[in-house]
C-alpha cells in the first residue's frame, strides 16, 4: 500500500475541451513513464501527435453515444479514481473487476460560460453543460488522498516539476491544494448554469442562491495594503469594469475596480443622445453633467467639484475624441472608463502613461434585471439591481408653484445622479450639471448643508460669482422626514426639489415649500445605497 504522502503517478486520464498546450504537456507525462488514457477529440490529437494512448472505451468496453454525451459514466473509469489504494477491499473490488487506477484526472468542462456570454440561446448554453466531467473531477479530488486532479492546463505544470522533483510521486500538499481548487471550479461552472436558467425564470427567488467565478486578477491588496484581494468574474452578462479591455496603465486595484464600477454604472444612466460624463470618487459621484459634445460634459463635470475630481475616476457614455483626451490629460485621473476611445484619443492619454483605460465596448443597461450581492457575517444578501426609473409623466407635483420645463429637466438629471449615491443622499444639479452632491450622511439635513458646502467650494475654486445651487434642482434619494433639509436647500437658492415622499410630515414639509415659493414633485420611489 502506498503512502499518502506521496501518491505515484503511473496513469492519466485526459479529456478536455480546451487543447491548448496538450501535446506539449502529453509529450512530458509519457517520457515520465505515465500511461496516457483519453477520449473523443482529446485521443485523437495525442495520436495525431504520435504519442500512444489508450482508448477509455476499451476499459469501459462501452462505445462513446449519444453525441458523445455519455463515454466516462462508467463504474471501471469512477472506481480507478475513486479506489482507496490502502484499503483491501477497495484493491479487492479492483481486481475482481479488472479496474485500472487512474493517478492523475486532467479535464477542463465544457464553455458552457463561454457560450453563455456568446449570447448564445438556451437550447445551445444546455448542449454545452458537461456531466462526465464534473462527475470525474469530483471523484477524483474527493479521492485526492491517492489521486491527483487538474482543471486547467497550467496545474499540470506544477504536477510535472513536483514529479521532477520526488521520483515520479505527487506530495500531498499539492493533490489537497488542486483538490480544493477542482470543487471551486465545479461550484463556479454549476452556479454559471444556475444563473442561466434563473435568468429564464422569474420571482421568487429559489431557496438556494449560488454564485462563483473564475479569478481574472490576484491584485496587490485590497482596501488596505493588509488586506489580501482577487477579482473574479461571475456570470453576470454585463458591460462594465470587469469585461473591458484594458489598453494601457497600471493593473487596476481594489479601489479602482470599485470606483470604477459605481462611474460607469452611474453614466450608463444617460441615453447616447446627450454626452454625458461623470467624476467618481471612493464610490461617489462628486461631478456629473450632460452637454452637446463630450469635452465640456467632462469640464463641467471636473469644475462641479474641482478638488474631489483630482485623482478620481472618470467615465463617459460616448467614444473618447481628441478634444475629451486633452482635457482629461490635465487632471491627475486613475482611471478612464468609456464604451470606446479613438485612436488619437488613445495617443492622447498614452502620454499620461499611470492612467488605465478601460473600453467596455457598449454600455451597461440600467433597466435590465439582474442580482447584487453583499456579504455579510455569516450570510450573504442578495437583492434585485436598482432598475427603478420614473419618467416625467410619473411626477406628482405637490405644492402650489408648477415646476417649468427647465425646471423638470434639471430635477430628473438630478434624479439620475442622486440614485447612485451612497445614503443619505443630496445632489444640487443646474442646466445638466451637479452643483453639490451630499453623501454618506447619517442625517438628511447634514447631507444637504454638506451638499451646500461643496457648492461653495466649487464657486470659490471656479471663481464663479455665486454657488451653483442657486436657481438648482435640488433631489433626495429618500423622503425629508422633516422641513429643515428641505429650508437648507431653500437658503441655498434652489428652486424646485423632487424626492419620494411618503413621510408622515409630508404636509409640513409641502407647506413649507409652499411658503419658500418652491416647486416639489414626489417621484414615489426610493434610491437608498448603502
Amino acid at each position: 500500500m502506498e503512502d499518502r504522502g506521496f501518491a505515484p503517478l503511473r496513469r492519466a486520464l485526459i479529456s478536455v475541451s480546451d487543447k491548448t498546450g496538450l501535446v506539449k504537456r502529453a509529450v512530458k507525462l509519457t517520457a515520465a513513464g505515465v500511461e496516457l488514457l483519453s477520449t473523443g477529440g482529446t485521443l485523437q490529437i495525442l495520436r495525431d501527435a504520435d504519442l500512444e494512448a489508450r482508448d477509455v472505451s476499451s476499459i469501459t468496453r462501452y462505445p462513446e453515444m449519444m453525441d458523445g454525451r455519455v463515454k466516462t459514466l462508467h463504474p471501471r473509469v469512477h472506481g480507478g479514481l475513486l479506489a482507496r489504494r490502502d484499503r483491501n477491499d477497495d484493491l479487492a473490488a479492483m481486481a475482481e473487476h479488472d479496474i485500472p487506477a487512474i493517478d492523475l484526472l486532467m479535464v477542463n468542462l465544457y464553455p458552457f460560460e463561454e457560450t453563455t456570454r456568446s449570447g448564445a440561446s438556451l437550447d445551445a448554453c444546455v448542449e454545452k453543460i458537461d456531466v462526465g466531467g464534473p462527475a470525474m473531477i469530483r471523484a477524483a479530488a474527493k479521492n485526492h488522498a491517492h489521486v491527483t486532479v487538474c482543471t486547467d492546463m497550467g496545474d499540470l505544470d506544477a504536477v510535472l516539476e513536483a514529479m521532477s522533483a520526488h521520483q515520479g510521486h505527487i506530495p500531498l500538499t499539492i493533490r489537497r491544494y488542486l483538490a480544493a481548487k477542482a470543487f471551486a471550479r465545479t461550484a463556479a461552472y454549476d452556479s454559471a448554469i444556475a444563473a442561466r436558467f434563473r435568468s429564464e425564470t422569474c420571482k421568487p427567488m429559489h431557496s438556494w442562491f449560488v454564485t462563483g467565478g473564475p479569478r481574472l486578477d490576484k491584485l496587490r491588496y485590497g482596501e488596505n495594503p493588509h488586506q489580501d484581494a482577487a477579482l473574479y468574474r461571475t456570470p453576470e452578462q454585463r458591460p462594465g469594469v470587469v469585461n473591458a479591455r484594458r489598453v494601457q496603465g497600471k493593473t487596476l486595484s481594489c479601489n479602482n475596480i470599485t470606483d470604477a464600477d459605481a462611474a460607469f454604472e452611474l453614466v450608463s444612466e444617460f441615453k447616447e443622445d446627450q454626452a454625458a460624463a461623470v467624476i467618481v470618487k471612493h464610490a461617489n459621484p462628486c461631478g456629473a453633467a450632460i452637454a452637446d459634445d463630450l469635452a465640456t460634459a467632462y469640464e463641467r463635470a471636473c469644475a462641479a467639484d474641482p478638488i474631489s475630481a483630482f485623482g478620481g475616476i472618470a467615465a463617459f457614455n460616448r467614444t473618447v475624441d481628441i478634444s475629451t483626451a486633452n482635457a482629461i490629460i490635465k487632471v491627475f485621473t486613475e482611471v478612464v472608463i468609456a464604451p470606446d476611445a479613438d485612436p488619437a484619443a488613445l495617443d492622447i492619454l498614452s502620454t499620461k502613461k499611470n492612467v488605465r483605460v478601460l473600453l467596455t465596448g457598449g454600455m451597461a443597461d440600467p433597466a435590465q434585471p439582474s442580482w447584487t450581492t453583499k456579504t455579510v457575517t455569516g450570510g450573504l444578501l442578495v437583492q434585485e439591481r436598482d432598475t427603478g426609473h420614473v419618467l416625467e409623466h410619473d411626477l406628482e407635483v405637490v405644492t402650489k408653484r408648477q415646476p417649468t420645463p427647465g425646471e423638470i429637466a434639471d430635477l430628473m438629471f438630478a434624479w439620475r445622479v442622486v440614485k447612485h449615491v451612497k445614503s443619505n443622499a443630496i445632489v444640487f444639479a443646474r442646466e445638466g450639471v451637479t452643483a453639490g452632491v451630499g453623501m454618506g450622511q447619517t442625517s438628511r439635513v447634514e447631507a444637504v448643508r454638506l451638499a451646500v458646502r461643496k457648492a461653495e467650494d466649487a464657486a470659490r475654486k471656479n471663481g464663479w460669482h455665486e454657488a451653483h445651487t442657486v436657481n438648482a434642482a435640488c433631489a433626495s434619494d429618500a423622503f425629508f422626514p422633516f422641513p429643515d433639509g428641505l429650508l437648507e436647500a431653500a437658503r441655498a437658492g434652489a428652486r424646485c426639489v423632487i424626492q419620494p415622499g411618503g413621510s408622515v410630515r409630508d404636509e409640513d414639509v409641502i407647506a413649507a415649500a409652499d411658503k419658500a415659493g418652491l416647486a416639489m414633485v414626489f417621484t414615489g420611489m426610493r434610491h437608498f445605497r448603502h
